[in-house]
């Protein structure tokens, strides 16, 4: 029997040997289209290169027929939770990029001055202030960023990968 495709929503599963274009292949032109699909491989035809390959390549998962029901389930289930954790890592992620955004320019110095380590009086020194208005915009930055503690500040900074500018 040749090989087929399946799609159930979003998700795509593919066979390895179909006619004309293999799964593979098929796996690499939707990744070069940028697809993000979860792509799960059933197929009577499992060989370890290519279980390696399109597992490197993104592919979710690769069963060999026979596969029961529960298996074919489970395999489809965990692509879908996996989308799921990372919509709502990229939601909060998202929140607190406008969040970041709505520092003012000397808020966002001394946010980025604090993150990396930097003491009020540092950060005074730097800016060409004083240490009483670094912690007014301290503590402006902290309600903005709706955090209560240090730590929590520079856990915000390090989720959304903010670059370190400014050194101690």
């Amino acid at each position: 029997m040749p090989g087929r495709i399946h799609i159930v929503d979003d998700d795509v599963s593919f066979d390895v040997r179909m006619p004309g274009l293999s799964g593979p292949e098929l796996q690499a032109r939707l990744s070069e289209n940028g697809s993000t699909n979860p792509i799960i491989f059933l197929t009577g035809h499992a060989d370890t290169p290519t279980v390696v390959r399109t597992i490197k390549a993104g592919a979710h998962d690769f069963l060999t027929k026979p596969v029961s029901s529960d298996e074919l389930l489970r395999a489809i289930e965990r692509p879908f939770a996996r989308h799921e954790l990372a919509r709502d890592q990229q939601g909060k992620l998202h929140i607190i990029r406008a969040l970041v955004a709505t520092l003012t320019p000397r808020q966002r110095q001394v946010f980025d001055l604090i993150v990396v380590g930097n003491t009020n009086k540092h950060i005074a020194r730097a800016l060409g202030g004083t240490e009483r208005t670094i912690k007014a915009h301290r503590q402006q930055v902290m309600e903005k960023l709706q955090v209560r503690t240090l730590p929590e500040l520079v856990s915000l900074a390090a989720r959304v990968a903010l670059p370190d500018t400014y050194v101690r």
